[in-house]
C-alpha cells in the first residue's frame, strides 16, 4: 500500500508539507540569527546545498540533525513543529507560531514568514549594533503600521 508522500519507482518524492514547514522554521531561525547557509552548513558538517533542500523540504531532515540544528540555533526541538496539527497538517495560523505568536498580523500572503522581504528586514534589523537605535527603529515601524491601516 502506498501513502501519500512516499517515492514510487520512476517518480520524484513530493514535498510533505510537514518537511517544507520544519524546513521553513529552519530558515526562519537562521536568518533572524544572521546566519549564512554556508556558517549554519559548516556547524552541522554538510554543504550549503543540503541547508538549502532542508530549508524547501526537498530533503527529510534526520532526528539527529534537527536535535543539532536546534542546539546551533539556540531553540528547542519543538520549535521546528510550531504550527503543526496533531494530525500532521500544517496550521492556517502557521504564520503567526511562525513569527513567535506575535499576535494579529496583516498581510496579503498569510505566510509572510517566508517572504524574502520578511527576511530581509529581520536580518538588516539585528545588524544594527546599537540597542536604542533598534528599538527607535521598531518604534518607527509600528508607527508606520498604524498609519498604514489608519
Amino acid at each position: 500500500m502506498m501513502l501519500a508522500h512516499e517515492t514510487t519507482v520512476g517518480k520524484a518524492r513530493q514535498a510533505h508539507p510537514v518537511d517544507v514547514h520544519v524546513g521553513g522554521r529552519v530558515r526562519l531561525r537562521r536568518v533572524f540569527l544572521g546566519y549564512s547557509q554556508e556558517k549554519l552548513a559548516n556547524a552541522l558538517g554538510l554543504t550549503f546545498q543540503q541547508i538549502q533542500k532542508y530549508e524547501r523540504g526537498a530533503n527529510r531532515i534526520s532526528a539527529s540533525k534537527l536535535y543539532e540544528l536546534s542546539r546551533i540555533l539556540s531553540v528547542p526541538v519543538t520549535y521546528f513543529f510550531e504550527g503543526v496539527e496533531a494530525d500532521g497538517e500544517v496550521a492556517a495560523n502557521g504564520a503567526d507560531a511562525a513569527a513567535g505568536g506575535a499576535g494579529a498580523i496583516h498581510s496579503s500572503d498569510p505566510d509572510f514568514t517566508n517572504q524574502r522581504e520578511t527576511l530581509q528586514l529581520i536580518s538588516s534589523y539585528y545588524r544594527i549594533p546599537d540597542s536604542k537605535v533598534r528599538a527607535e527603529v521598531l518604534s518607527l515601524l509600528k508607527t508606520l503600521g498604524r498609519t498604514s491601516e489608519g
